[in-house]
């Protein structure tokens, strides 16, 4: 008779996508060193389909990005892509816009988003 072998027990949902977004962090927000103005092209392992190009001097547009590279890009990509100033500017809006394992990552490592909640962006 063959050894019964016990079930893997596998971390939660939540657990695993908490650590993939705060494996992507950067050491510190000052880091966040993307342009301020102008139009922005995600690359293709960011944004694979649907829009890549944005006007970062159309508020929507800007909010989309943001949303994006923060859903989908990697540690280099925040760094290049965001802009410290314009992500604490606008984080109190986007922080309703990504996904909760977003929101708390980011909050959780960087205490000047965590109180930026009120919605004057």
């Amino acid at each position: 008779m063959a050894p019964q072998s016990s079930p893997v027990s596998l971390p939660p949902a939540a657990d695993v996508l908490r650590e993939r977004y705060a494996g992507r962090l950067p050491a510190s927000l000052d880091e966040l060193s993307g342009p301020v103005q102008g139009r922005v092209e995600l690359p293709l392992h960011v944004a694979w389909s649907g829009l890549r190009a944005y006007d970062l001097d159309r508020l929507r547009q800007r909010m989309s990005l943001y949303r994006t590279v923060l859903a989908e890009g990697q540690r280099d990509d925040l760094i290049t892509l965001l802009n410290r100033d314009l992500l604490v500017a606008q984080w109190p809006v986007l922080r309703t816009l990504v996904s909760r394992h977003i929101r708390l990552v980011w909050e959780d490592a960087f205490p000047a988003l965590a109180g930026r909640t009120s919605s004057a962006a």
